[in-house]
């Protein structure tokens, strides 16, 4: 492998990693007002609506309905209060269910 791609990994991997370990490390020990707790704890199940909502848009042809049930599925989940990675992994297997029995 040519070393710039050997660079551009490493690069990558560092411009990835450094804004989620600095706010770690930095606001360890910070308390927050109520208020932008409350906004904070949002933030996934934003961030999730943000990736899988255009998503449903750009399938094409007979997937429509594949990404509408993974979407519901996947609300349905994040609605209850179920973790970001539990929403996740149950839209995955519904909709691997469910392209079992089409």
């Amino acid at each position: 492998m040519d070393s710039g791609y050997v660079l551009l990994i490493i690069g990558m991997g560092l411009v990835t990693f450094l804004p989620r370990a600095i706010p770690l490390t930095v606001l360890q020990g910070v308390k927050f007002p109520p208020f932008l707790q409350e906004v904070l704890k949002n933030v996934p199940y934003a961030i999730l609506g943000a990736l899988i909502f255009p998503g449903i848009f750009f399938i094409d042809g007979e997937n429509v309905l594949l990404g509408i049930i993974g979407a519901l599925g996947a609300f349905a989940l994040a609605f209850s209060g179920a973790n970001v990675i539990v929403v996740v992994i149950g839209s995955i297997i519904l909709l691997s269910a469910v392209s079992a029995l089409i």
